[in-house]
């Protein structure tokens, strides 16, 4: 056996690992926080969420969008497909880079498969310029 053999096989293993190694958490769903929020939460100030756009709140699995100035929605922030957490909120959409699943920020319609439902939307309360959970 020439001596180069097992540095060879080595490195093929040690790719082959690699390969399956950084593959295997995409599209897993990510962990959910230790607890769910109370009503009463606050999630922002009006001023923090862009109209035509959003903000992802991951550690409360809400996001916060406002479609047109001074209407505000609410929806979970877990993708219906696997539920991975939504990534970003852009171009009108809430989106998931699991699989490529978009929502409406109006009302949390699928507007991009594979996600089979829409989100769920949560309840809020806009007092001031004051969202919270309601």
């Amino acid at each position: 056996m020439p001596v180069d053999e097992p540095k060879r096989r080595t490195v093929l293993a040690a790719a082959a690992f690699a390969a399956v190694t950084g593959c295997s958490t995409y599209g897993e769903p990510k962990s959910a926080p230790a607890s769910t929020p109370q009503a009463g939460t606050e999630l922002a100030k009006t001023s923090q969420i862009p109209v035509g756009g959003g903000v992802l709140f991951g550690d409360k699995q809400v996001v916060v969008t406002q479609p047109t100035a001074g209407t505000f929605k609410a929806f979970t922030s877990v993708c219906t497909h696997e539920g991975c957490q939504v990534a970003s909120v852009a171009n009108g959409t809430i989106n998931c880079d699991c699989h490529g699943s978009k929502f409406s920020i109006k009302d949390g319609s699928v507007v991009h498969d594979p996600a089979p439902q829409p989100l769920a939307a949560k309840q809020i309360k806009v007092a001031g310029d004051s969202i919270t959970l309601a």
